[in-house]
């Protein structure tokens, strides 16, 4: 069995667990990998989602072996045979711990901020991640469990090798797995898409698990469905949020190796509905052409999808009258121009987030919306393409830069600054259609 992500992974876990939906659950993750799987879990099951923090513990001179593990409450997974066989000295022991449990603490504040962690007490708790190897971190995460009062803990993972339930050690009541391959050498290799996380990506995911309940009260009167966009042949997944008395509805295109799952999307998504702005978030490409990477990069084929998008969204109900917008990352930007320089279009505004802009070449002369650049500070190669694009566009636009921010804008407050500055110009900009 071969997933496209972890969110897909995390689908299908999610649809093997539901023997546990109606019961007084939490969903715990574990970082990066195991948190977007566990999100896709925690919606299946309607529970609350944590994470569970763990960090392995790697011998010194080879850092992907794992010889332990640390978690939450001074929990602490030691593999002596490994320890052994590695030689490692308690010393080097000591000192990698030390550091792991410096980067725990830290993630701790990255990931909660202020809010605390999820009470499990008395509680079935499904710990997820997105695969098990040695298993001392997933050992590590049942402890902490465990140790804070769980009454049942399910062990849920998408993939693990044969035998897998002997290395857990009675740690879990219940362990759970789609698929124990035989030839069995990597969590990796059973994922087409295993591209590392960051913990932006990470918190993001805790962000609106946390606020999903907060947000259904504030926005009681919104619409929020899955639908299916008809683009030429193609059938593409997405999900249509519009506010009551939406002043208009943002459309994004995602970037290369991305969907619409992207938590930073998702993220400034969020954002936009809390001002009032529909959003649409849908998959540019389906499953089986994402696998052709020609496609990823094909941005005349992407617009294209982006304008059949477009038509398709004006004939829908909530969004009758409405202005439309683009918001693009990363190749998706270039995508987002292309599209809106079509003149049938008529697109009342573009945000690009380290976007490529300059790979819409010369359609840039051709849009007439708004533009808003925005690029992180510290982004010095996207900075200068955004400005040699900039030089070539004709409409209203301008170049924002997030200081301090890298490409993926996971620095503190940096993915905030992107929403404030995208909200800021969409409110200004759009004003009802008229086609």
């Amino acid at each position: 069995m071969v997933f496209m992500d972890r969110h897909e992974a995390g689908r299908q876990l999610g649809a093997h667990l539901q023997y546990l939906r109606g019961q007084d659950i939490v969903v715990l993750g574990l970082p990066r990998g195991g948190v977007p799987v566990a999100a896709e879990v925690a919606e299946a099951l309607d529970a609350p989602l944590d994470v569970c923090l763990v960090r392995k513990l790697g011998v010194p001179f080879q850092p992907e072996l794992g010889m332990g593990a640390i978690g939450e409450d001074g929990v602490r997974v030691i593999n002596d045979a490994v320890v052994r066989d590695a030689r490692v000295t308690p010393q080097e022991l000591a000192q990698v711990e030390e550091h792991e449990r410096e980067v725990l603490e830290r993630r701790a504040r990255r990931y909660r901020g202020e809010r605390a962690p999820v009470g499990i007490a008395g509680r079935t708790v499904v710990v997820v991640d997105d695969g098990v190897a040695t298993g001392s971190t997933a050992r590590a995460a049942c402890r902490i469990a465990r140790a804070r009062g769980a009454a049942r803990i399910v062990l849920a993972v998408p993939v693990a090798p044969r035998g897998w339930t002997e290395r857990l050690g009675g740690e879990a009541d219940d362990l759970v797995c789609l698929d124990t391959p035989l030839d069995f050498y990597a969590i990796g290799q059973f994922y087409v898409d295993f591209s590392q996380l960051d913990d932006e990506e990470v918190a993001a995911c805790l962000r609106r698990a946390a606020g999903r309940a907060h947000e259904s009260a504030d926005y009681a009167g919104r619409l929020e469905r899955e639908v299916e966009v008809a683009a030429g042949v193609a059938r593409l997944r997405g999900t249509l949020t519009v506010p009551e008395d939406a002043d208009g509805v943002v459309v994004f295109a995602h970037g290369s190796g991305s969907s619409r799952h992207s938590p930073r999307n998702q993220f400034v998504a969020a954002g936009l509905n809390r001002a009032g702005l529909g959003t649409l978030l849908f998959d540019l490409l389906t499953e089986d052409e994402e696998r052709d990477r020609a496609n990823v990069f094909d941005t005349g084929l992407l617009a294209a999808r982006l304008a059949d998008t477009t038509g398709w969204l004006r004939g829908q109900p909530e969004a009758e009258g409405l202005a439309i917008g683009y918001f693009g990352a990363s190749t998706g930007a270039a995508a987002a121009l292309w599209a809106a320089a079509e003149s049938e279009t008529h697109i009342a505004a573009v945000v690009s987030r380290g976007g490529r802009p300059d790979l819409a070449g010369p359609r840039l002369a051709a849009v007439t919306a708004p533009t808003l650049l925005i690029v992180g500070g510290a982004d010095l190669t996207v900075i200068d393409l955004n400005r040699q694009a900039q030089a070539r566009l004709r409409c209203e636009n301008r170049l924002a830069l997030v200081p301090g921010a890298t490409h993926l804008f996971e620095e503190p407050g940096a993915l905030e600054a992107v929403t404030d500055l995208a909200r800021d110009w969409f409110t200004d900009h759009m004003a009802p259609a008229h086609v």
